[in-house]
């Protein structure tokens, strides 16, 4: 028997990803669970957040951002950067993640991340809670070791995912 449940978006697991915004001399992290593929050709992403955030003001002026795929090793930096504002600490410096030049955005990607992507964002909607900043997929990295003869390992990444409810830090189990 199933129960009528309140209104809620319930699409579970999320990716649980770190965003970096800014450039590389003052730069923020925040973990965003609200994100996903909006096209395939050409390559298209989206990241929700919302406007209390300190990372929002510097997307609405830059216009661009990175996603850092998160592995079972980040989590602890993934929670500290969900649960501490960019206005107070430095991020980097407070998790000893390392800053990389991207290649066409001026966000920094972090280099204990697996996977890379650099967007720049093509529009902005606001939905209630949260603006969806919309994005162009501009450029792709990956760690070396996770490319295989025509795709990613991504079942060797030990990725994490976020729970609607709050929860970070399930891993990906890819079989």
């Amino acid at each position: 028997m199933k129960r009528k449940l309140s209104l809620n978006p319930l699409i579970s697991p999320v990716p649980n990803i770190l965003v970096t915004v800014g450039d590389m001399e003052k730069s923020n992290i925040i973990t965003i669970g609200w994100t996903g593929i909006i096209c395939s050709v050409p390559p298209r992403v989206y990241i929700s957040v919302q406007p209390s955030r300190y990372s929002y003001g510097i997307l609405n002026e830059t216009k661009e951002f990175t996603i850092n795929l998160v592995p079972k090793n980040l989590i602890k930096a993934a929670r500290y950067c969900g649960s501490h504002s960019g206005r107070d600490y430095d991020k980097f410096k407070e998790t000893g993640l390392t800053k990389v030049k991207a290649d066409k955005v001026a966000c920094p990607l972090i280099e204990e991340c697996p996977v890379n992507l650099e967007c720049k964002v093509f529009e902005t909607m606001d939905l209630g809670t949260h603006r969806m900043y919309m994005a162009d997929v501009v450029a792709v990295h990956a760690d070396e070791k996770y490319i295989g003869d025509d795709t990613l390992k991504l079942e060797d990444m030990e990725l994490t995912c976020c729970i609607p409810n709050g929860k970070q830090g399930y891993v990906v189990k890819l079989d």
